[in-house]
This record gives structure tokens, C-alpha cells and sequence, in this order.
């Protein structure tokens, strides 16, 4: 199931390079992160949504028009 993650952060154009490096983890977390493959540290989340200036729920909500 697609989320909303990928796209707020395309739409804020940040990288997950960027992104990984803001923090603290590897780009390949948050390419999983994104794709559903793995849950997240609910410290991990806090940072991704404050990062993107999003709370967490929404960042993994079901994303109605998926890429």
C-alpha cells in the first residue's frame, strides 16, 4: 500500500539523501520507509515528521493517488 511520504517529501524537494542525512539514518531506511518494507523507531518518525514539517500520522497515511 502506497503512503504519503514520498510524496510530501518530493513536494518539499528533499532528497532521501537529504532527508537520511537530516536523520540520522541510511538512505536505503528511507527508501523502505517510504515503500512500506519496514516499520520506523517511533524516535525516528518524530524526527522524519518534524523534518517535514508533518505530523507522523500523516506521513503514513494511504495515499490516494499513488506514483
Amino acid at each position: 500500500m502506497a503512503n504519503r511520504f514520498r510524496a510530501i517529501r518530493k513536494k518539499q524537494k528533499i532528497t532521501q539523501e537529504e532527508l537520511a542525512r537530516l536523520v540520522g539514518v541510511s538512505q536505503p531506511y528511507i527508501h523502505d520507509l517510504e515503500h512500506g518494507y519496514r516499520g520506523g523507531k517511533e524516535e525516528t518518525l518524530q524526527k522524519l515528521a518534524e523534518i517535514l514539517r508533518v505530523p507522523v500520522d500523516e506521513l503514513f497515511a494511504p495515499d490516494d493517488n499513488p506514483q
